[in-house]
């Protein structure tokens, strides 16, 4: 069983820059794409970000597009998520998942494809 640790959110200004990382351990996620979710206050848990178990496709709607970055290092059994220029709305909990199957040959964005996830760190960005 599989147990995912973020750490990396805290408060910051409007156009700053956060580094979210995820501590996997417990099993590996090399075999597994690995997903980036967040829930703000009142607001339904959506997806912000996702790629592939080989690192060599990623997805992000367009609200965070161009602004953030997945990223892995399967060797640290760790993911990222590099988020540049933040605005007010990108403050939620964030949570990293990994898929529920093994090498998944395409991209879902499906809360309910993910199985693991951890207990969320939180982002809070300032007008």
């Amino acid at each position: 069983q599989v147990q995912l640790v973020e750490s990396g959110g805290g408060l910051v200004q409007a156009g700053g820059s956060l580094r979210l990382s995820c501590a996997a351990s417990g099993s590996t996620i090399s075999n597994y794409n690995m997903g980036w979710f967040r829930q703000a206050p009142g607001k339904e848990r959506e997806f912000v970000a996702v790629i592939d178990w080989r690192s060599s496709s990623t997805y992000y709607p367009d609200s965070v597009k161009g602004r953030f970055t997945i990223s892995r290092d399967n060797v640290q059994n760790t993911v990222y998520l590099q988020m540049n220029s933040l605005k007010p709305e990108d403050t939620a909990v964030y949570y990293c998942a990994r898929d529920r199957i093994q090498w998944r040959r395409v991209l879902t964005t499906t809360q309910s494809d993910f199985r693991s996830w951890g207990q969320g760190t939180q982002v809070t960005v300032s007008s």
